[in-house]
């Protein structure tokens, strides 16, 4: 069983979408999904710099689009593989991928769920830090001490605390045993209380949008397990932004599942890092450029023919 995975907000390096504008109608696709976001996809993944794509605003609509773009490319094909799961704001693009919504669509919802984030964000000063190392128990025991949540439960070792400044700031002086703490450039906290304003414009778009049931397996990062029904998966979606992140979880039902490999969709990188530390011997590919699209290719289809 190959699963593809689709990232969330941080692993977009400017001028990351270049090669993908040499694919054949790429470049027409990605306006159209600028035009459903509200975002400059085109001149955002080509010219703009690291501050200009790490805005909320910015950098949501443009991951998904890159998401989407390499799906795309890789299932035209007649690639056909098992499932999929997405991190964080990565659950739009996998529910582009399973059929639940439109790709157009998709990118109204992240256009509504970037802007509506950012101005969450802006309420009160906050941030995330992530904490490598350390025992699970005792990291998510000194948070609760420090008024600061577990926003993302990653796997491997790996838990992102949200909060306020102070606390944050706190815990970096006096990080739970064995652990280090490393500050994150994200706007806000995110998947915690302070998004709750997000959550009605969110949903209010979400619910003007037609939905289907997945085609695929399709997994929820609130707990991991499998989304069966479309509406339900959007409902999930929409709480996910004010709720923590268990990817941790998502690997474990993958691994349970009869993973043979994860294929990490564009922009890639950090969720088959993860994916080496929690699953343990399951080959990845990212597919960070074009050029990666054959070996992913090869690991569905050698998958489907019973090799792998």
């Amino acid at each position: 069983m190959i699963v593809v995975v689709a990232p969330g907000q941080g692993s977009q390096t400017p001028g990351f979408l270049a090669p993908w504008l040499e694919l054949e109608g790429a470049r027409e696709r990605l306006e159209a999904y600028a035009d459903a976001s509200g975002v400059d996809l085109v001149a955002a993944g080509t010219d703009w710099d690291a501050d200009a794509i790490r805005d909320t605003q910015v950098a949501q609509p443009l991951i998904v689009a890159a998401s989407i773009l390499a799906w795309t490319a890789l299932t035209d094909g007649g690639a056909k593989p098992a499932g999929v799961a997405g991190h964080s704001v990565g659950e739009i693009a996998a529910l582009v991928a399973a059929g639940v919504l439109g790709d157009l669509d998709g990118l109204r919802l992240v256009g509504v769920r970037g802007r509506a984030m950012a101005e969450a964000a802006e309420l009160e000063p906050t941030g995330m830090s992530a904490i490598l190392g350390g025992e699970t128990d005792e990291v998510v025991a000194t948070l609760a001490t420090l008024d600061l949540t577990p926003a993302n439960y990653n796997g491997g070792g790996q838990i992102v605390a949200a909060g306020a400044l102070p606390a944050l700031a706190a815990l970096a002086e006096a990080p739970p045993a064995g652990a280090r703490v490393i500050p994150l450039q994200v706007a806000g906290a995110f998947h915690t209380r302070y998004m709750a304003p997000a959550v009605e414009a969110l949903r209010a778009q979400a619910g003007a949008l037609p939905t289907a049931d997945p085609v695929l397996t399709l997994w929820t990062n609130r707990d991991g397990s499998v989304v069966t029904s479309g509406a339900q998966a959007i409902e999930l979606l929409v709480g996910q932004v004010a709720n923590p992140v268990r990817w941790d979880l998502c690997q474990t039902a993958f691994s349970d599942a009869g993973v043979t490999g994860i294929i990490e969709l564009a922009p890639a990188g950090t969720l088959v890092g993860l994916a080496r530390r929690s699953l343990k011997g399951v080959p990845t590919i990212a597919i960070k450029t074009p050029d990666d699209l054959d070996a992913a290719r090869a690991m569905i289809d050698a998958a489907n023919d019973g090799k792998a």
